[in-house]
């Protein structure tokens, strides 16, 4: 797989310089000599020769390497990935299997609608086991407004241990059960607290290492009013041009009590809104009113049956 240029430990302003001049991977340097570079990102001979060194040392990179790969193994790196849970079935399912890995989602929405929630939620699931079918990784979590509150986290942590607790089956889910713990979890997350642009900006920088094993990305953006035609609305605050950025964009919005999260681009996805909670669990479904059932009614019978079992979300902690 290419790997991108900014994931290389090179300094920040000979990656903007690359970048600004259109190489966006090691493949896009493999025909170039250090004096041809160094005109075209304008970097110095010296930096030019450092970037083609790191550049060419990297195992399976290349023009021809990169041009072998073919659109059915994309398909399967990608069905290899795998999605995050966030415990909230009908979103999961909006999303086609959870928040997908490899791609860049943005998360909208007015304050107190439930975005922070949202992250502190996937921080915690996508640690969940592989043997529970969760990805078991890490998480590098950005605070740019000191919402991330430990606590929160940790009892979002306990409920997806003792959830987790009550799914397992065989001895590979009870031995994996041993390393899930809330501690485990809080220690597999990293909290990076950035209090201006500038803190943000050099944490950028520092990022795409760890990024390069760890894929996903989230990302949240504020609603604004929009005055469009004598009308207001709400629109994400970052505008237009920054909406081609992300892959997927989940805006998340408030209809009198109830909180609804509505996809409105993704690629692979239709458009849809599906209602969420917020509970002391973290994220879950609406809790929905059981449907009274007759013995002389076989197929009410068989809804019965079916509801004895809680659904997913609601098998956590009481």
């Amino acid at each position: 797989m290419q790997r991108a240029l900014s994931s290389f430990p090179f300094a920040p302003a000979v990656k903007v310089r690359l970048i600004n001049a259109g190489f966006q991977s090691a493949a896009d340097l493999c025909d170039f000599r250090p004096l041809q570079l160094s005109k075209e990102a304008g970097i110095s001979q010296e930096e030019a020769e450092e970037v083609l060194q790191a550049v060419r040392s990297e195992p399976h990179q290349g023009r021809a390497a990169g041009s072998r790969l073919t659109a059915l193994e994309l398909l399967e790196r990608e069905q290899t990935l795998g999605s995050i849970v966030t415990f909230c079935s009908d979103l999961d399912c909006m999303l086609g299997g959870g928040v997908p890995v490899g791609k860049t989602m943005e998360v909208c929405g007015a304050p107190g609608v439930g975005k922070t929630q949202l992250c502190m939620q996937l921080a915690v699931d996508v640690q969940i086991p592989v043997c529970f079918g969760g990805l078991g990784g890490q998480v590098a979590y950005i605070d740019t407004e000191g919402s991330f509150f430990v606590q929160r986290v940790a009892d979002m942590a306990q409920a997806a241990v003792e959830h987790c607790s009550l799914m397992a089956e065989d001895t590979e889910q009870r031995e994996a059960l041993k390393e899930f713990t809330v501690e485990t979890i809080l220690s597999n997350l990293f909290l990076f607290r950035c209090h201006d642009y500038v803190e943000l900006l050099a944490e950028i920088y520092l990022l795409p290492n760890f990024l390069a094993q760890h894929p996903e990305i989230v990302l949240t953006n504020q609603m604004t009013t929009k005055v469009v035609n004598g009308q207001s609305k709400l629109v994400p605050a970052l505008g237009e041009s920054w909406g081609h950025a992300a892959t997927q964009r989940l805006i998340l919005r408030w209809e009198g009590q109830q909180r609804l999260a509505s996809l409105c681009k993704s690629p692979t996805c239709k458009e849809a809104t599906v209602p969420y909670q917020i509970t002391g669990h973290g994220l879950r479904d609406v809790a929905r009113p059981c449907v009274p059932t007759t013995s002389a009614d076989p197929s009410a019978v068989t809804l019965g049956n079916a509801r004895k079992r809680p659904r997913l979300e609601e098998e956590g902690p009481p």
